[in-house]
C-alpha cells in the first residue's frame, strides 16, 4: 500500500475556489458566460465634474453615432439612453472571443436643483458625450472682499 502525502493546503485552495465560483454564480449571474457573447445589459462609464458655472457630465459611447443616443431633462432628472448594436459582419460562430457588451441602455442621473434645465447642451465627439448644464446665477459662488480694519 503506497503512502499519499496529504496537503492540507491544496484542499484549502480547492474550497477557496469553488466559494469564490459559488458567489460569482449568486451575485454575478447577469454577467454573460465568459467565453461567450455578451449582449444585454451595460452601462456607459461616466464622469460628472462641477466649474464655477457649470455641471458637466461626460460619457464614454464608443462605436455609437449621434442618433443612437438619447439625452432628455425632466423633473431634475437627466436621462441618457441608447443602444450599442451587434456588428453582423463577422459571423457569431466565427468569433473566438467577445469582451464588449451590446444592447440597450439607460442612465439617469438626478440634477442639483440649481441646474438650469432649460439650458442643457449636448455635445458628441469621438464617442465621448458631453453635456453641459449650466448653474443658475444665485447658485454660483460670489466673492466677498473682506476688509481689515
Amino acid at each position: 500500500m503506497a503512502l499519499v502525502k496529504w496537503e492540507p493546503f491544496k484542499d484549502l485552495l480547492s474550497i477557496h475556489d469553488r466559494m469564490n465560483k459559488l458567489f460569482e454564480d449568486t451575485f454575478f449571474r447577469d454577467r454573460a458566460v465568459e467565453e461567450g457573447l455578451v449582449k444585454g445589459v451595460w452601462a456607459p462609464a461616466v464622469d460628472i465634474y462641477e466649474t464655477q458655472n457649470d455641471i458637466v457630465l461626460k460619457a464614454e459611447l464608443p462605436g455609437l453615432e449621434q442618433k443612437d443616443i438619447t439625452v432628455e431633462v425632466k423633473d431634475n432628472a437627466l436621462t441618457l439612453k441608447g443602444e450599442r448594436k451587434f456588428e453582423k459582419d463577422v459571423k457569431e460562430e466565427n468569433y473566438h472571443r467577445i469582451e464588449r457588451s451590446y444592447g440597450a441602455f439607460q442612465r439617469v442621473f438626478t440634477l442639483p436643483g440649481t441646474v438650469q434645465q432649460d439650458k442643457v447642451k449636448a455635445k458628441f465627439k469621438d464617442g465621448v458625450l458631453e453635456i453641459i448644464m449650466p448653474k443658475e446665477e444665485k447658485a454660483k459662488p460670489k466673492m466677498i472682499k473682506v476688509d481689515v480694519e
